[in-house]
Formats: structure tokens, C-alpha cells, sequence
């Protein structure tokens, strides 16, 4: 996401710190580049208008005029505007005593709506909270029986102890006649057993259209005053752009929303909706979905997003994820086999799972700082993963457990037939694996310095390795790899 928008960003930022000093017209032709990228990227006119004023303003100011690092103020001064744009931080949920605490979501058909309800309901169980998810969309085809599957994969996959329960009542579809009236009662009755039963918290997943007409405010409207919900949240889909904004300002309007869940921006999107609708709607984001599973919402941080749209990374997310996705006493266990240098290939596999875990490589990269235009190409790469887990997955326990006896040319053979990859590949692979393996082993207990020297005294051979690994992960061709090499042998010769 956001990927032509931080990428004009940061030749902007780029351009500006060859310049030296700042002068009053080399700022305003860089906010003129912001200008456009902003509106390429689907973001509100007024917004943009605004966002660009505010900008300006202070970065004419002498503390930008007479800065030796122009770029590095800019970039600060945007992102410190990006911030004050989609924030302030709002991902709590009131929860209310006596409970159930009670959530209407709201938004067209096609936003991910159900999908999210899942989502929702798999945060809270991640924090303790039982919760009962009720199906009030009667008029989409399968809607409930949709609902119902979501919450069961949600109820046997979600982490924690906290239990995930379905209301429906897909006999009632067949009474649409009466839209409102049975909605309302689908929703009275959910309401009924989360009290008898003690869930924590109710989540209402109502019916949507693909506009905004007035028989949809009609039937929302009556199970808002019916219920009254404690927290009515509207998703987006971030993809729309401009138009999911506008339908956003009409059902804040009508609804007075408390939140907005932006969907989908795992996706291509330009960002628009994201960086446009807190500031026509007024409502805060709450959460964002980055996938499709049911761990794929996490709590919306404007100044995490910001970074992420400056090329600044996020590493808090990029921790969280690892703290939620890797398993600590595997990761201990693995730690301790490194120290004694018996990490095998079963390891290596281990640990791949984890990252993808994380979410998409290309997602999780990005969060790395410094990374940026670097994960361009990466899309293909999780191609790569999936051969080197087919590679594994065809070697005997023995083999992965020491990859000495794999120089034996027919077992090599035997692999190679076994995952579909040519012969080269699978030494490529045993090659990578045993200077990975001496790094680490290298590196296991040892201090920051200890690891700084470790590097240093690594062979040239071991080191170009690991730079040909890397280059293979993050989407780079050969040509440039082995353009490093040509450098590196020069220098060694020297």
C-alpha cells in the first residue's frame, strides 16, 4: 500500500537535500510534487488544499530556511502534518459494565464486512473477551451461513482462551418483507442470549447496499434506536478512493459513527480513502485490515502509517506481529541448538513459517526501515519460500537433521526430482543454508560487539553468500549481485 505515494515522497526529500540551503521557491516547487502526489493518490481536494497550506507554513519558517539537513527537516515536517491528518490515536473499544458491550458495523456490500466481523471478533478473543457475533444482513444471498463459517474458523484458529460464538437465524431471510422489523428482532433476540449467556461483548453485522438509499438508513436506523448501541463503527474499503469517503460522510451524517475500519489495504490502493476520510468524516480510524485472514486487523497508529508513507518503516508493528506470530519457547529452543550448533534444516523451515506468519514478505518488509523501493520486485519472491519448503519437505529426516550426507550426488538427485527444482538449486540451497548456519552459530550468545567482530572476520566468500541470499529475498537480479562481487574481489585485491 502506498507504495507511488512514498515513492514521490522520497524523491521530493531526495531532491531537496542535494540542494544545500533552502530557498522560499525550491519549497514551494517541493510542495507543489507533495501537491501532486496527494491528488494522484486519490486523496480529497480540500484535504490536499489544506494539508499543503499547513506545510508550507512551516516549512518557511528559518528553522527550515536555515538548516544544514533541509530533506531530514521536511520529511520531519510532513510527517509531523500526516499525523495531525489521520490522527489522534483512537483503537480502544469502550467496554461497558454490566455487560455485553454492544457494536453495530455499518458500510456498502462488498467493503468486507462479514470478513471483518470475524476479524473483530478473533482482536478480542486475542485480549480476553468472549464474544457473540450476530448476523443482521438478511438480504444478501448466504449472507448468514457466510457469517456462521467465518466465526467458526475464528472460533478454532483465533489465540487466546476466550470463547467466539454465531447467532443467526437464517429461517427469518425468507420474511424480508418486512426488512426492519425482522432485523430489529434478529438483533433483540442476540441481544437476549449474549446477557443470559455473559458475553462481553455483542457484534452486530448489518446489511449493506451497493449505494446509499434510503431503504438502508431506514433498516439501520431502526436497529440503532432498537438497541442502541454503545459503539457503531462504518467499514470502508479503502480501494474506492474518493467514493468511499463521500459514503462515509453520508452514513456519519445519518449515523453518527464512532470509528471506521479501513479494509483492503493489503491491496494496491492509492491511499486516498485512508489519508482523506477522519477529515471529512470527523470520526476517528480504529482499525485497518491488512489480509484476509482473521488475525489480519490491527489497530490503526496515524504516526505508525505516517512512517510507513515516508519510506520510515514501522518497527513497533513489525515486533507486535512477531510477538503475536512466533511461538517463544520454539524460538528459545532454536536459539539453544544454534548456541551448539546443531540448527538443521527442520530449523530453517521453523523459522521461514514464523516470518510468513507475519503476514505477506512484502508487508513485512516494508516495515523495515530503509527499506522502500527495495521491495518493489518482492511480489514473485514468496514463490521462492514455497520451493525451498518443497525442497526440505522432499529430504528424508536424516537429511535435514545433518546435510552432510547430502553430498551424495543421487540423494541430491532424488531431491530434486521430489520438489520439481532443477539440481543447481537445491546446492544453491545447501550452500546458503551451511553459511547461514555458520553465521549464526558464530553470532549465538555473543554481545553486539562479539557480532560486529564476527562479521567483520567472516571469510569474503561466506559474506558474498549472505549478500547473494539477500539480494534472492528482497527481489534483486543477479546482475547487480554480481556487479558487488566484482567490487568486493577489486578491494580485496588492493
Amino acid at each position: 500500500m502506498f507504495n507511488a505515494l512514498s515513492d514521490r515522497f522520497s524523491n521530493t526529500f531526495r531532491n531537496l537535500s542535494g540542494r544545500g540551503r533552502l530557498s522560499e521557491s525550491n519549497i514551494r516547487e517541493a510542495m507543489e510534487e507533495i501537491r501532486q502526489a496527494l491528488l494522484e493518490a486519490d486523496v480529497n481536494l480540500d484535504v490536499v488544499n489544506d494539508f499543503c497550506t499547513k506545510v508550507e507554513q512551516k516549512a518557511l519558517g528559518s528553522e527550515v530556511l536555515k538548516s544544514l539537513k533541509p530533506g531530514q527537516q521536511m520529511t520531519h515536517i510532513v510527517h509531523e502534518h500526516l499525523v495531525e491528518l489521520m490522527g489522534p490515536v483512537d483503537s480502544h473499544i469502550m467496554l461497558v459494565d454490566p455487560p455485553p458491550t454492544v457494536i453495530m458495523l455499518c458500510g456498502l456490500q462488498g467493503t468486507g464486512k462479514t470478513t471483518t466481523c470475524g476479524k473483530l471478533a478473533a482482536y478480542l478473543k486475542r485480549n480476553g473477551r468472549n464474544t457473540l457475533v450476530c448476523a443482521a444482513d438478511l438480504q444478501r444471498p448466504a449472507a448468514v451461513e457466510q457469517l456462521q463459517l467465518v466465526v467458526e474458523g475464528v472460533e478454532a484458529n483465533a489465540k487466546g482462551n476466550a470463547k467466539v460464538a454465531f447467532h443467526g437465524e437464517p429461517d427469518k431471510c425468507a420474511e424480508y418483507g418486512n426488512a426492519t422489523g425482522v432485523a430489529i428482532g434478529v438483533c433483540q433476540r442476540a441481544l437476549k442470549r449474549a446477557r443470559s449467556e455473559r458475553f462481553d461483548v455483542l457484534i452486530l453485522d448489518t446489511a449493506g447496499r451497493l449505494h446509499v438509499d434510503d431503504d438502508l438508513m431506514q433498516e439501520l436506523d431502526g436497529v440503532r434506536f432498537a438497541l442502541n448501541p454503545h459503539q457503531i463503527y462504518l467499514v470502508v474499503d479503502s480501494m474506492t478512493g474518493q467514493d468511499a469517503v463521500e459514503s462515509a460522510k453520508i452514513f456519519n451524517e445519518r449515523m453518527a459513527v464512532d470509528g471506521i475500519i479501513l479494509t483492503k489495504l493489503d491491496s494496491d490502493t492509492r491511499g486516498g480513502a485512508a489519508l482523506s476520510v477522519k477529515e471529512i468524516t470527523g470520526a476517528p480510524i480504529k482499525f485497518i485490515g491488512t489480509g484476509e485472514g482473521h488475525e489480519s486487523l490491527e489497530e490503526f497508529h496515524p504516526e505508525r502509517m505516517a512512517g510507513r508513507i515516508l519510506g520510515m518503516g514501522d518497527v513497533v508493528s513489525l515486533v507486535e506481529k512477531a510477538q503475536q506470530e512466533v511461538d517463544e519457547e520454539e524460538a528459545e529452543a532454536i536459539a539453544e541448538r544454534l548456541a551448539k550448533g546443531q540448527f538443521s534444516m527442520n530449523d530453517f523451515v521453523k523459522q521461514i513459517r514464523s516470518i510468513r506468519k507475519m503476514g505477506p514478505l512484502k508487508q513485512v518488509m516494508g516495515m523495515i526501515p530503509g527499506v522502500g523501493s527495495a521491495i518493489k520486485n518482492i511480489d514473485g519472491q514468496e514463490g521462492q519460500l514455497d520451493k525451498i519448503e518443497a525442497i526440505v519437505g522432499s529430504m528424508t529426516e536424516q537429511e535435514r537433521e545433518d546435510v552432510k550426507v547430502l553430498k551424495n550426488k543421487s540423494r541430491v538427485r532424488r531431491i530434486s526430482r521430489g520438489a520439481g527444482a532443477p539440481g543447481p538449486e537445491v546446492n544453491k540451497l545447501l550452500k546458503q543454508f551451511e553459511m547461514i548456519k555458520k553465521m549464526s552459530t558464530q553470532m549465538a550468545g555473543m554481545g553486539m560487539l562479539g557480532k560486529m567482530k564476527a562479521m567483520k572476520n567472516m571469510q569474503g566468500n561466506d559474506a558474498m553468500a549472505g549478500m547473494e541470499q539477500l539480494a534472492a529475498m528482497s527481489g534483486r537480479g543477479s546482475t547487480k549481485t554480481n556487479s558487488v562481487k566484482k567490487k568486493f574481489k577489486k578491494r580485496k585485491r588492493r
